[in-house]
């Protein structure tokens, strides 16, 4: 449980994933949405108030005129001409009638003027326009915080919006890895109609692993027919060499039928390995005793360290096969010493010749690739049924190169002694 929600808190503050990509999109969007509605907003309010402006100072300025006709009087000491903005007269000069003027000399007190020349004067009034900078100031304000209040609700909106396509993403990788790791009938459709993208992905990996499946089914076939067919002659073959007289020749077709015998046997294993009929027969061994007898049975010189009375859960056949396969092939490709060494539930075993090639280290081995610079140092098998067994057992195999040069094959037996292991 613990584990669950560790993986759903990763997850959930992963900035590379899908569903923050599209609250961040979505916050973009809103973004972009709430500025230009502000701006729009901004201009035809402040058009509006300066119009306003405008108005209120031409009738002003009208009630001025008439009263200087009536009266021939000034109105105010404000409209002389002196104290007039020099950019008004100059308007008033020019249009020959009234004429407006936005005055913003002082940003914190702004004037609305509006003049007219009368009898060969310039008559002006000015209106202030502090109120109308406050409520368009507080009108911005208001809009910005509009617009945050919107992106609380909205990119919290989007990231659960985005979960449901996120999750139907994470299915289809989970099925693909399933599917990488060997689990060939997994499948990442869920019985659901639908053409968007995310289920055409899902139907192109259920087809490439209903094919990868049909191929390698047909190649397991294929491979058991022919190891199959193969026994009947190869045990005539082996019984007719019996019947050989002594010699140098003999020994030579002796020795080359045993090879015969042995990769055959061996394709063999790796077919029921590759169906899953594999069926582990547990039982608690001493791994000293197990791995000692396996070293001695492959006639190998490796040198054997054991760390305390190590006991593990496991098939003693299946363990003396793995442990046979890696000495075997720490002695064709490595260079002595060969050292084998038990800790634990874990077995390791290290030569120090060349190493392990770059292509097994990366894929994992594979049958008829030994990875050597010549042709005819095995057939690649030994390592690949070793790995087969090891997960029959419910154990892993790696692989991997000392610094100081040398191949090392770890095996892993499971923590609980593969009591789970069918």
């Amino acid at each position: 449980m613990g584990y669950a929600i560790l993986r759903w808190t990763r997850g959930l503050l992963n900035w590379r994933s899908l569903r923050w990509k599209i609250a961040v999109l979505a916050a973009v969007a809103c973004c972009a949405v709430a500025l230009a509605v502000g701006l729009l907003v901004h201009r035809t309010t402040a058009g509006w108030l300066t119009h306003q402006a405008r108005s209120r100072a031409y009738v002003a300025l009208q009630e001025d005129v008439a009263t200087y006709r009536r009266t021939g009087t000034a109105p105010s000491d404000e409209g002389e001409p002196r104290s007039i903005p020099p950019a008004l007269i100059e308007r008033v000069n020019r249009s020959g009638q009234y004429a407006t003027w936005y005055d913003d000399r002082r940003p914190d007190v702004p004037w609305m003027w509006a003049a007219q020349r009368v009898d060969g004067q310039v008559l002006a009034v000015q209106m202030d326009m502090t109120s109308e900078r406050l409520s368009l100031r507080a009108l911005d304000r208001h809009v910005v915080e509009a617009s945050l209040a919107v992106l609380a609700i909205v990119v919290p909106l989007a990231a659960l919006a985005a979960e449901l396509p996120n999750r139907r993403l994470r299915r289809v990788a989970r099925t693909a890895r399933r599917i990488a790791d060997g689990e060939l009938d997994a499948r990442a459709t869920t019985g659901r109609r639908g053409g968007d993208e995310i289920t055409k992905i899902s139907v192109a990996v259920d087809a490439m692993a209903g094919a990868l499946q049909e191929r390698l089914l047909s190649e397991q076939r294929f491979t058991a027919d022919v190891a199959h067919e193969l026994r009947t002659p190869l045990m005539g073959l082996v019984t007719s060499t019996e019947l050989l007289p002594a010699g140098e020749v003999t020994d030579l077709v002796r020795d080359r039928v045993r090879a015969l015998r042995s990769l055959v046997e061996d394709l063999l294993e790796i077919t029921r390995i590759d169906a899953g009929v594999e069926q582990a027969d547990l039982a608690s061994v001493p791994l000293d005793q197990v791995v000692e007898e396996s070293v001695h049975r492959t006639g190998v010189d490796a040198r054997l360290t054991v760390t305390g009375t190590p006991v593990a859960y496991t098939d003693p056949r299946r363990l003396d096969r793995i442990i046979a396969n890696l000495v075997i092939n720490a002695h064709r490709h490595g260079r002595p010493p060969i050292e084998v060494t038990v800790s634990g539930t874990t077995i390791v075993v290290r030569d120090h010749g060349p190493g392990f090639p770059e292509a097994l280290l990366v894929d994992g081995p594979a049958r008829f690739r030994t990875g050597a610079a010549e042709r005819g140092r095995g057939h690649g098998l030994g390592l690949t049924i070793a790995t087969g067994q090891a997960g029959v057992i419910g154990g892993r195999l790696t692989f991997g190169n000392a610094p100081d040069g040398g191949a090392i094959a770890t095996l892993h037996l499971p923590a609980d002694g593969g009591r789970n292991v069918v």
